[in-house]
C-alpha cells in the first residue's frame, strides 16, 4: 500500500512536469520525459527511504543510493524507450498519444522498479536469530562398524546439520549511527 502511495505521488509529479515541459516550455517529448522522470526519481527516493523503507538497513547508504539511481535509470530508459518508439517509429505524436505511450512505459518500468528496489536496494534487516531451545536427545544406537570403515565414514547427520547451519548463518549486521 505504501509503495503504491509513494509511487502514485511520483506518477503525479512525473506527469505534471512532463505536461509542463511539453506545453509550457515546448521541449520534445523524450527530453520532457527525461526531465520529468529525474524529478520524480528524486521525490520517490525521499518517500521510499524516509517513509516506506525507513526500517530497512541504512548501514550502507552510499550503496543504497547508487543502486537506487542505477535501477531508477534503467526504469527511465524503459519508460523513455517506449515513448520514443511510439513517437519516432509509430508516429503517434499528439500530446494524448504521447501520454498514452508514457502510461504504458511507466507501467512496465514500475514493475521493474518495484522488484529491484525491494530485492536489491532497500534490503531488509535480518531478524536477530533466537537461540534454539535444546531438547535432551536420547543417544542413538549405532550399528557396530569395523574400525577401518569408521575412519572413512562421513560425519554423522547431526554434525552435517551443524556444518550446514554454520555455513548458512546470517552475516553480522552493522547499524548506522545517527549523525
Amino acid at each position: 500500500m505504501k509503495f503504491g502511495i509513494v509511487g502514485l505521488s511520483g506518477v503525479v509529479v512525473n506527469f505534471a512536469v512532463f505536461w509542463v515541459c511539453i506545453n509550457g516550455m515546448g521541449l520534445a517529448s523524450v527530453r520532457s520525459n527525461v526531465v520529468a522522470t529525474v524529478i520524480a526519481i528524486a521525490t520517490n527516493y525521499l518517500g521510499y527511504r524516509y517513509w516506506l523503507y525507513r526500517d530497512r538497513d541504512a548501514a550502507s547508504r552510499k550503496r543504497e543510493i547508487t543502486l537506487f539511481l542505477v535501477y531508477s535509470g534503467i526504469g527511465m530508459l524503459i519508460e523513455t524507450g517506449v515513448l520514443g518508439f511510439s513517437v519516432y517509429v509509430l508516429r503517434l505524436d499528439s500530446h494524448f498519444e504521447q501520454i498514452g505511450a508514457k502510461v504504458i512505459g511507466l507501467a512496465v518500468a514500475t514493475v521493474f522498479r518495484f522488484v529491484s528496489y525491494r530485492t536489491w536496494v532497500f534490503k531488509a534487516v535480518p531478524e536477530p536469530a533466537a537461540a534454539p531451545v535444546q531438547q535432551p536427545v536420547a543417544p542413538v544406537q549405532q550399528p557396530m562398524v569395523p574400525a577401518q570403515q569408521q575412519a572413512s565414514a562421513p560425519a554423522g547427520g547431526l554434525e552435517l546439520a551443524a556444518q550446514a547451519e554454520r555455513m548458512l548463518a546470517p552475516e553480522q549486521v552493522r547499524f548506522a549511527q545517527a549523525e
